[in-house]
């Protein structure tokens, strides 16, 4: 009868502890998701607000390429077609001096819910580093964010593509 009571008193307390913890709080929004730039999550970079792809969807679903060339020496960046997901469109400008990948900022990706800001704050700048660290799309997808992972690597291939890499 002891073992019982103080068995029903230890699950009760377990239980009570289980249901108070609170899941993890982003601590707000990630100032920089690119390795380049200032992007704050769900803007777009200003240098695209003229592009077909930049902003809302329109016509052509937003996939419109934007290329433009900045600065002197061989630095261009190159926007990619913007990759539809089931969570969001994913876009990425990609930075190259010459033809070597110096950065890549992801300007459009899925910003709805508090979970997809949490998932795509942690699995951007990963996939950034890769896509520096490989100098081209053939990178890994992201475990639990496998959807933004195919969509930065189909933008990203298209990026690179436009710059003739």
């Amino acid at each position: 009868m002891r073992r019982a009571v103080v068995s029903s008193a230890a699950t009760t307390a377990g239980i009570i502890l289980l249901l108070s913890l609170k899941p993890h709080q982003a601590a707000g929004p990630t100032a920089v998701i690119g390795s380049g730039g200032s992007n704050t999550p769900g803007a777009a970079d200003p240098s695209d607000a003229a592009s077909p792809s930049a902003g809302a969807a329109g016509a052509n679903g937003g996939t419109g390429p934007s290329s433009s060339a900045t600065g002197s020496g061989g630095t261009r960046k190159v926007t990619g077609n913007a990759a539809n997901t089931r969570y969001g469109p994913v876009q990425v400008q990609v930075t190259l001096s010459g033809s070597r990948i110096t950065a890549v900022d992801v300007i459009r990706y899925p910003t709805e819910d508090r979970r997809d800001r949490e998932i795509n704050g942690s699995a951007l700048p990963l996939l950034n580093r890769e896509a520096i660290a490989a100098q081209s799309a053939a990178i890994d997808v992201i475990s639990g964010a496998t959807f933004t992972s195919e969509g930065y690597i189909r933008s990203l291939q298209s990026a690179l593509d436009q710059a003739g890499r």
